[in-house]
């Protein structure tokens, strides 16, 4: 299992149409090939930032098959028009888990 994590610098004033644009799209991720899951968490010092956390069962379920399919196109389409500049994105695995 991995989780992508995508810092999502979003357009000053634009957070709450985000949010909601992130909600519609929730279905798309969900009815794609691997994915367990995801959240999207607001930084506290920076509120225009947002960390979107997806659980894939394998980096290629997120880089092949949801990057090349309709679904990867909607959620860039409603959440797309809100960046302020291209997403960062990376994937990590859990090593160990403390409590």
């Amino acid at each position: 299992m991995v989780y992508e994590i995508a810092t999502l610098d979003i357009k000053e004033g634009s957070e709450a149409a985000f949010e909601a644009a992130v909600k519609e799209a929730a279905p798309y991720f969900q009815k794609s090939r691997g994915c367990r899951g995801m959240a999207l968490e607001r930084c506290v010092e920076t509120p225009s930032r947002y960390y979107l956390v997806v659980t894939w069962d394998s980096v290629e379920d997120h880089m092949v098959h949801f990057r090349n399919s309709p679904e990867f196109q909607e959620w860039r389409r409603l959440a797309g028009p809100h960046f302020a500049n291209p997403p960062s994105v990376e994937h990590t695995s859990v090593t160990a888990t403390f409590f």
